[in-house]
């Protein structure tokens, strides 16, 4: 089976705890889930003191993989839901995905409908 081109990866960066709330608003406009792994900043801003001991905070990283024909409403639904536009509330970006496998049933679907 060939990889199949034409999907987008889009990474969202968020503090710790608000990533399912952004899952669920992708989920809605089309995007068929995500990978979150924890991670914690490391930026100018990030490090905060207690008691002389630096604090670094916790990040969830959301990995999704959609279509780019549903990109814009994925990334929009993150962008609202995340209110990722207010400082602080985290970041994303997105990268063309070159080659996709591992997904049968997506990769499956769309060489059904190309046929």
């Amino acid at each position: 089976m060939s990889a199949v081109t034409n999907f987008e990866l889009i990474v969202t960066i968020v503090p710790k705890g608000k990533a399912s709330r952004l899952i669920k608003a992708a989920k809605e406009v089309g995007a068929e889930g995500s990978t979150i792994f924890n991670g914690r900043g490391a930026g100018i801003h990030e490090s905060k003191k207690m008691f002389g001991l630096s604090i670094e905070p916790e990040k969830e990283i959301m990995l999704t993989v959609v279509p780019d024909n549903i990109r814009k409403e994925v990334v929009e639904a993150i962008r609202k839901e995340g209110e990722l536009d207010q400082s602080g509330a985290g970041i994303g970006f997105v990268v063309n995905v070159q080659e996709l496998f591992g997904v049968n049933h997506v990769i499956g679907q769309r060489e059904k409908k190309k046929e």
